[in-house]
C-alpha cells in the first residue's frame, strides 16, 4: 500500500517541474504558418498585392472573413488576473502562464487557436469595452479567472452585446464537467439526480454556475445546501441581497430545510458534496465526511490542492472521490469541457453558448464514460480518452443547430467528422514537431 508520505510527494511533483520547465521553453505556444512558402513570390499571394482581393471580398460581405482568414478557429482567452486558480488576485502578468496553458489545451485537445489576452484593468466596464473592441479578430471569447460578482456582469453584458460566442469557463466550463461527473456518480451509487441531496461548499462563480446547470439538468434546487465563507445560504442572509444577487437567488430557492451553520452542518446527512472553495488540505476533514450518508460522493475541486486529499475522503467513508487534478482518478476539470465545446461552437459558427448546449456536452461526457464501464475511480472520461472532444463537439454543434443559433447546419456525423479531423491535425502537428526536434525534449 502506498504511504501518505509517498502520495504527498507525488502530488507536489508537477509544481516542482513547472518551475523548471517554464523558463526552459520560454512559453508554451507560438505562431506557426499554415500556408506554403515555395519561393518569395508566394508572399505576393499571401500579402501585397494579392491580399487586396480577399480584403475587398470581405468589405462587401463581412461573413467572408470566416472563409478567407483563420478567424473561424480563433478564441481569445481574456483575464484581468483577479481570481487565478487558487492563487487569487495576482494580476495580469502573473496570470499569463495560466492563460498560455489554457491556449495549449485549446489547441491540443480541441484544435482551436487560442491567444492569451491579459488586461491591465480591474474595471468591469473597461474589460467589456476591450473585449468588444477585439470582436473582429476572434471567433469566440473565453473569459477566465475574473473575480465575482463582476464576472457575472461582464458575461451577461458581453453575451447580449456581441455576435460571437462568449463564455466564462470558470462558470459554464466547470459546470459542464462537474454535472457530467455527478450524473454518473449518482447513477453508480443507485440514486437519481432529482432526489439527491447536495452540499455545495463555496459560492463563487464556479459553484453558482454548477448549481444552475445541475438544476437545468433535473436536480431539485431545494435539495441543494450552499455554503460561502460566512456559512450556509438561507433567506436570513439579507446582506447578500444588493451586492451578490446570484448568491441571494440561491438563498431563496435552495436549502428547503432552512439549515444554518457552516460546512459541518451542510454535510450532515447529504448524499453528495461539491466543493469549490479555497485550496486545502484541511478545509474538509474525514470527520466531516463521516457525517454524510453511506456511499457518499465527494467532489473536492479546489486548485492547486483539493479541500481534502482523496485518501482522507475515502478514510471518512466516501465511496466516490473526484478532484480537479489530473494526477488523481476522476478529474472533474473544465479541461474536459472547453476544448470540445468550443470546437463544436466554432464549427457551427454559433452566436452564443446556451445552458442546453452545456447539458448536451455533459450528457455526452457521461455517456462516453458509461460506454467504457463505470467504476468508483472512473465516473468521467480522462483527458487521454481523446474521443471525448470530437463527440462533445458534435453534440454541442447539433444542439446549437436544433436551437436555431448556428450559422452552419450539418448532421451530427458531419460535425463529428469535421471535429475529428481538426483535432487530429493539431495533435499530429505537435507530434511531428517533437519528432523533428523543433519542440525540444524536456530537461531531466
Amino acid at each position: 500500500m502506498v504511504s501518505t508520505e509517498e502520495l504527498l510527494k507525488k502530488a507536489y511533483v508537477p509544481a516542482q517541474l513547472a518551475l523548471k520547465y517554464h523558463p526552459y521553453y520560454k512559453g508554451k505556444i507560438e505562431v506557426v504558418s499554415k500556408v506554403p512558402v515555395r519561393t518569395f513570390d508566394d508572399f505576393a499571394i499571401w500579402y501585397t498585392p494579392g491580399v487586396a482581393e480577399p480584403c475587398k471580398a470581405i468589405k462587401s460581405n463581412k461573413d467572408l472573413v470566416y472563409e478567407h482568414t483563420n478567424r473561424w478557429n480563433t478564441v481569445a482567452v481574456v483575464t484581468d488576473g483577479t481570481r487565478v486558480l487558487g492563487l487569487g488576485d495576482i494580476g495580469p502578468e502573473a496570470g499569463y502562464p495560466v492563460m498560455e496553458g489554457k491556449a495549449l489545451l485549446f489547441k491540443y485537445l480541441g484544435g482551436v487557436d487560442a491567444f492569451p489576452i491579459c488586461l491591465d484593468t480591474k474595471n468591469p466596464d473597461e474589460i467589456i469595452t476591450a473585449v468588444k473592441w477585439l470582436e473582429p479578430s476572434f471567433g469566440g471569447i473565453n473569459l477566465e479567472d475574473i473575480e465575482q460578482p463582476k464576472c457575472f456582469y461582464i458575461l451577461d453584458r458581453l453575451r447580449k452585446e456581441m455576435s460571437i460566442p462568449v463564455w466564462h469557463d470558470d462558470q459554464q466550463g466547470t459546470a459542464t464537467v462537474v454535472v457530467a461527473g455527478l450524473m454518473n456518480a449518482v447513477k453508480f451509487t443507485g440514486r437519481k439526480l432529482n432526489q439527491v441531496q447536495v452540499a455545495m461548499i463555496g459560492a463563487g462563480a464556479a459553484n453558482i454556475a454548477v448549481s444552475r446547470v445541475m438544476i437545468a439538468a433535473g436536480a431539485n434546487p431545494g435539495n441543494i445546501i450552499m455554503v460561502d465563507s460566512k456559512g450556509i445560504l438561507h433567506p436570513g442572509r439579507t446582506e447578500l441581497k444588493e451586492k451578490f444577487p446570484e448568491k441571494w437567488n440561491m438563498c431563496l430557492k435552495s436549502n428547503k430545510e432552512g439549515r444554518t451553520g457552516g460546512i459541518r452542518e451542510a454535510l450532515k446527512g447529504v448524499d453528495a458534496c461539491i466543493s469549490m472553495s479555497r485550496p486545502g488540505p484541511g478545509v474538509i476533514t474525514p470527520d466531516m465526511i463521516r457525517l454524510m450518508n453511506d456511499d457518499a460522493i465527494v467532489f473536492a475541486c479546489a486548485n492547486p490542492i483539493p479541500e481534502i486529499w482523496p485518501w482522507e475522503a475515502k478514510e471518512g467513508g466516501a465511496r466516490i472521490v473526484a478532484t480537479g487534478r489530473s494526477d488523481f482518478p476522476n478529474q472533474v476539470n473544465n479541461s474536459l469541457g472547453f476544448p470540445g465545446i468550443f470546437r463544436g461552437t466554432l464549427d457551427a459558427k454559433v452566436r452564443t453558448i446556451t445552458d442546453e448546449m452545456c447539458i448536451s456536452a455533459a450528457t455526452e461526457l457521461a455517456k462516453l464514460a458509461e460506454d467504457r464501464g463505470l467504476k468508483e475511480d472512473y465516473i468521467i472520461p480522462n483527458m487521454d480518452d481523446w474521443e471525448v472532444f470530437p463527440r462533445e463537439a458534435a453534440a454541442v454543434a447539433t444542439k446549437a443547430a436544433e436551437q436555431g443559433i448556428a450559422r452552419v447546419k450539418k448532421s451530427r456525423q458531419e460535425f463529428y467528422d469535421i471535429a475529428l479531423e481538426t483535432i487530429r491535425r493539431a495533435r499530429d502537428e505537435t507530434q511531428l514537431l517533437m519528432k523533428q526536434g523543433f519542440i525540444l525534449e524536456a530537461p531531466p
